[in-house]
């Protein structure tokens, strides 16, 4: 895993026709729908998580006990579903959103981002770290967001293209497949080790405790649930095997479908802009490197709500089965301000990463340069392309 060269950026923001006064107007109406919106959680939205969980943990028990029997097709089919549901919901709406504190304010302990751990290879320390503070924070800023192409795929024509980058495709279909893992040794960060900016006593603490996470996974999953289905041990190995593969094949496209897509302006963002970076532009930069997927509210439910990707970087703390109500009015700010609102279809979205994919696979693959390049313009003209967010007057 080399470290990211990039080209700067030669194409101008969808928000730089705005001025500060109104980027910092649109942070506060933001900050109003948030506060609004905490302060009406209540019973409700407790029992909504409580069903969620009781559901989820209702495929798990009667999946896990159909596959006692998986030696039967049918009990084979039966099992492998419901446990590949029930993997996809603790996943998605339950594990990803309790350790982003979403449900810290009902004070339980039992669903508490403090408390919690998920049957996912990540340790919730690791993710919460990788994920809830370096990716949130600092979502698409050059250098600071390491989930580019998560550091094995070219994304985006600024990345410097490489040789292996031709096998990309591939590459994102295997990782597909196993990305519950990619994550969990990408959030080790030994690409740090190599250039000499992560000590390695640290990287070998963190690499046990991926280990004892994932031995428990594994005894779980490919020994121990397989005992007890006596001589149909290997059918119950190869259906756990599937559900877990159905799950991360899900969460991948999800979350690709969420940050990759056309029209989103993916690692646009100069880690300068972070010195005096408003609340107003950090919502902006939310907003431009984000993407929402339609569908039904099962759908969303099975997404864990990443569907509605754009209200979950703007408001990350805020229970996900808010975000469908929170949706149209965020829709409202952004037609309002002339900014894109990029939503589709999840065939349609993820059809649009993957032929980014192959584009990037080769050379280029980028729109065409601008006629003036940026470092050519006056001072006030190149920072409204290079940093939309830092705009003047």
């Amino acid at each position: 895993m080399a470290t990211q060269t990039f080209a700067p950026s030669m194409t101008p923001s969808a928000a730089a026709h705005l001025t500060d006064e109104q980027v910092e107007t649109l942070g506060a109406e933001l900050d109003a729908l948030r506060a609004e919106v905490v302060g009406s959680l209540g019973e409700a939205d407790a029992r909504y998580i409580h069903r969620v969980i009781a559901v989820q943990r209702g495929l798990e028990v009667g999946g896990r006990g159909a596959l006692i029997f998986s030696l039967f097709p049918p009990a084979w089919v039966v099992g492998t579903a419901a446990l590949s549901v029930a993997k996809i919901l603790d996943n998605m709406e339950i594990g990803h959103n309790v350790l982003h504190g979403q449900w810290d304010w009902m004070r339980d302990p039992k669903i508490h981002s403090t408390t919690w751990e998920w049957d996912h290879a990540s340790p919730a320390a690791s993710w919460k770290k990788s994920h809830n503070y370096e990716h949130h924070t600092f979502t698409n800023i050059r250098g600071k967001d390491r989930d580019l192409g998560y550091s094995i795929m070219r994304i985006t024509p600024e990345q410097e293209w490489k040789p292996t980058d031709l096998f990309q495709p591939l590459v994102n279909l295997g990782l597909s497949m196993i990305f519950e893992w990619g994550i969990a040794i990408y959030d080790i960060e030994i690409e740090k080790v190599k250039d000499g900016t992560k000590p390695w006593p640290q990287a070998k603490a963190e690499l046990m405790g991926l280990w004892r996470k994932a031995r428990r996974q594994l005894a779980k999953d490919y020994v121990l649930f397989p005992l007890l289905s006596g001589p149909g041990f290997l059918s119950t190995v190869a259906a756990n095997a599937t559900a877990n593969v159905v799950r991360n094949v899900w969460s991948h496209a999800v979350i690709f479908c969420g940050h990759f897509p056309d029209g989103v302006e993916s690692f646009d963002f100069d880690e300068e802009r972070l010195e005096s970076e408003t609340k107003g532009q950090w919502y902006l930069r939310q907003m431009l490197g984000s993407a929402n997927l339609s569908g039904s509210k099962l759908f969303h439910l099975m997404t864990g709500n990443l569907s509605h990707q754009i209200e979950h970087h703007l408001f990350p703390d805020v229970p996900s089965n808010r975000y469908a109500e929170i949706a149209p009015r965020v829709q409202e700010i952004c037609k309002r301000y002339g900014l894109p609102y990029t939503t589709g279809s999840l065939p349609r979205q993820y059809g649009k990463v993957l032929r980014k994919i192959a584009r990037l696979a080769f050379p280029g693959g980028g729109p065409a340069p601008a006629a003036t390049p940026p470092t050519q313009l006056p001072d006030q003209a190149r920072r409204r392309l290079a940093a939309p967010a830092r705009l003047a007057s």
